[in-house]
């Protein structure tokens, strides 16, 4: 009778998610709209960080302003939810502060591509030792729907309501451009190469960008008659793998495909390696001995 009512007990306590020591469950339920991919491009990154077996305590997640931004008030690391489009500074000074620690930078399309366009072009260039993802929904989805630097040419927002006349950015072109050491693209669909994508990434030292493709069905969506059905089926029918591809050859759609894969990985030093060797060449035999 004693172990039958043990066993009941036992049966009333929740089940345990495989994340759940890596976020801030007290904070549930998350903000983000029913049909949008944040979330799964969020528990890929988080995932991705817990498979790395590295230390926990020694992740740090930076984000800007956005809804990709929440992220870091979710992630049960040390996080910072800084400034709109400062991310990115951010993360370069608590990585130049302390190397050792693993900086992963989560935030959205208008966040490190409009207002912090600049500061992501000089990070990559000086291979600042960071791994950013960028999920791009094509829009300034938590600010109402307007367009952005990503907004596909001819497409609808609160702000372009005939239609986008301007050009994107093609924004791992513009990461390979600029000096990363890894560039790839995935989507929230695809949230197994994504996982393990951020996974490579975070392992490998040096300026690394992956961009997540994923659905706004409440403003981007609502006003490109787009429902988040609809988007996932063009990422399942309309997308292509292709590894190696240059990212030059990703602007727009290639054979009526949007193409996926990581796209460039290179070994070079970072930017707290060539500080070190330039300005405190001594550093080394000060350790050594």
């Amino acid at each position: 009778m004693e172990s039958a009512k043990k066993g009941k007990t036992q049966s009333k306590q929740p089940p345990r998610h495989p994340l759940d020591d890596w976020l801030r469950t007290d904070r549930m339920p998350h903000i983000w709209c029913p049909g949008c991919g944040i979330g799964t491009a969020f528990s890929a990154c988080l995932s991705a960080m817990a498979a790395t077996g590295l230390p926990k305590e020694n992740f740090v997640m930076v984000s800007g302003i956005g809804c990709s931004a929440r992220g870091a008030g979710y992630a049960n690391v040390d996080s910072y939810h800084t400034t709109h489009g400062r991310a990115i500074p951010f993360a370069t000074g608590l990585k130049l502060a302390n190397p050792d620690l693993n900086v992963v930078v989560f935030s959205g399309d208008g966040d490190l591509f409009a207002i912090g366009g600049n500061h992501f072009i000089h990070a990559a260039r000086r291979n600042v030792d960071l791994t950013v993802v960028c999920v791009n929904n094509y829009n300034y989805g938590m600010t109402g729907g307007q367009v952005a630097a990503t907004t596909p040419h001819l497409a609808k927002t609160t702000t372009t309501p005939r239609g986008n006349p301007e050009n994107p950015f093609n924004i791992p072109l513009l990461a390979f451009a600029a000096g990363a050491a890894y560039v790839a693209r995935w989507t929230m669909l695809h949230a197994r190469d994504l996982m393990d994508s951020i996974e490579e990434a975070l392992k490998k030292p040096g300026f690394s960008f992956i961009e997540v493709l994923s659905p706004c069905p409440i403003n981007y969506g609502r006003r490109n008659k787009e429902k988040a059905l609809d988007t996932l089926h063009i990422y399942q029918e309309q997308t292509i793998i292709k590894n190696g591809a240059h990212p030059a050859e990703l602007e727009g759609r290639q054979d009526g495909k949007i193409v996926l894969g990581k796209f460039w990985d290179v070994a070079k030093p970072s930017c707290n390696e060539l500080y070190e060797k330039t300005c405190r060449p001594d550093f080394g035999k000060d350790h050594a001995a």
